[in-house]
């Protein structure tokens, strides 16, 4: 019924969620590990090749980092997948997804759905219970799911593999697979399923690279609207991602290019509201005027 697969870089992790998996998915399953340390190869390759091997209909894609703590987890994704206009589960996500490339800073609170306890890895800080349901729904329709834990079809993925040369690495394939499965099915996050996850994961120069590719793949479909914001709330949205994104830039020292690259790709700024644009494009400049004189 349920083929787990599993890009692995550590035995003992590994281990854990194999016993873990076990006790709690109530189903028939095979797990399909693939040793990765060094990381000889990128996610979406391993994510493929894993679709290539998997025996049951319904697919799973999760982190070695995670422990599940819902009892026959299985079953509830069964009992899911019954709808055939649902391709993809998360467990968290969100309903919008902005122009700029990011995934989540500055989105309204009311267009983000997530059901996860996280832990910290990189911080000295307790677990916390990341719960957030706007419309306090068992299943919420979203634009994109985290990768720490994806769910789909032998079908779905049959139509829409991951993109490998878009995402080379580590990063990014959860969005990009997100709105690929988007054009036909409906991506949701359920609230029916609670895992831990045991790292908030790092945001760096190259995460920022992956994103800026996989957005600049889409940038014709942007923003996605699920959550239906209003004018005003979308406006506000695009505003503080794409300042944001600019931030980021001039701190992972990465070419500010990346930024009038975004504002000028398919004109896709400029018919979502030009005031906006040209706000953006002087916010830009001034940026990178004030930039320069801190570095000189």
């Amino acid at each position: 019924m349920l083929s787990i697969i599993i890009a692995s870089v550590d035995k003992v992790q590994l281990q854990n969620i194999s016993e873990n998996i076990a006790a709690t998915v109530g189903v028939p399953y095979e797990i399909i590990a693939t040793e990765n340390r060094g990381a000889k190869k990128g996610i979406c390759q391993i994510y493929n090749e894993g679709i290539d091997k998997a025996k049951y209909d319904i697919l799973c894609f999760i982190h070695e980092d995670i422990h599940i703590k819902t009892d026959g987890w299985g079953n509830i994704l069964a009992a899911l997948f019954t709808d055939p206009q649902l391709g993809l589960i998360g467990v968290a996500g969100a309903a919008y997804l902005p122009i700029s490339p990011s995934t989540g800073g500055g989105v309204n609170s009311n267009a983000v759905y997530m059901n996860i306890l996280q832990s910290f890895k990189f911080q000295d800080k307790e677990t916390v219970h990341d719960y957030l349901n706007p419309r306090n729904e068992k299943l919420s329709d979203v634009a994109y799911v985290d990768g720490v834990w994806l769910c789909t079809t032998r079908k779905v993925a049959a139509q829409f593999k991951f993109d490998a040369e878009t995402c080379p690495g580590f990063h990014g394939y959860d969005v990009d697979f997100s709105l690929a499965v988007g054009t036909k099915y409906k991506v949701a996050v359920t609230f029916e399923i609670l895992i831990n996850h045991f790292s908030e994961g790092n945001f760096d120069r190259i995460w920022m690279e992956d994103n800026i590719r996989v957005f600049s793949k889409w940038n014709s479909r942007l923003p996605v609207n699920i959550e239906r914001l209003t004018p005003l709330q979308s406006y506000q949205v695009e505003k503080l991602t794409f300042k944001r994104f600019i931030e980021q830039l001039l701190l992972f020292k990465l070419p500010v290019n990346s930024a009038f690259n975004t504002l000028w790709k398919n004109n896709t700024f400029l018919r979502y509201n030009m005031k906006l644009f040209l706000k953006l494009n002087f916010f830009t400049f001034k940026k990178i005027k004030a930039f320069k004189k801190n570095q000189a």
